[in-house]
């Protein structure tokens, strides 16, 4: 499976749990973690909880090996790597505080309607 699919695969569990403002960055060319980084947030611990379990399901369900997660248990900034694309699964309060899309303003920016029609 390619990243593209990937990331639409990712961004849809996350849309599944009504994450907010769920965003891709094209990462190719920029790291060499990464192809995509998916950034979302949820209301609370126990949303951005669901919303990272939810990406983990649909990642099994498809065959794709969940290579680690972090934050879990705090509910506050959850890491879900999937290799090619790295969600982060953020508290709202913690998204306005790191602002992933200004630290890594250089990759090009795209919405969930964006992805799906990628």
């Amino acid at each position: 499976m390619d990243s593209k699919e990937l990331v639409k695969i990712a961004a849809q569990a996350c849309d599944d749990k009504r994450a907010n403002d769920i965003v891709a960055l094209n990462m190719e060319g920029i790291s060499l973690i990464t192809d995509y980084f998916l950034i979302c947030d949820g209301s609370n611990e126990r949303q951005v909880q669901a919303i990272a379990k939810e990406v983990k399901d649909q990642a099994d369900k498809n065959g794709i090996e969940v290579k680690r997660v972090e934050g879990e248990k705090t509910g506050r900034w959850i890491l879900v790597d999937l290799e090619d694309v790295v969600c982060h699964i953020f508290h709202k309060d913690e998204r306005d505080h790191y602002n992933l899309e200004k630290l890594w303003g250089d990759a090009e920016t795209m919405s969930l309607e964006g992805i799906a029609s990628s």
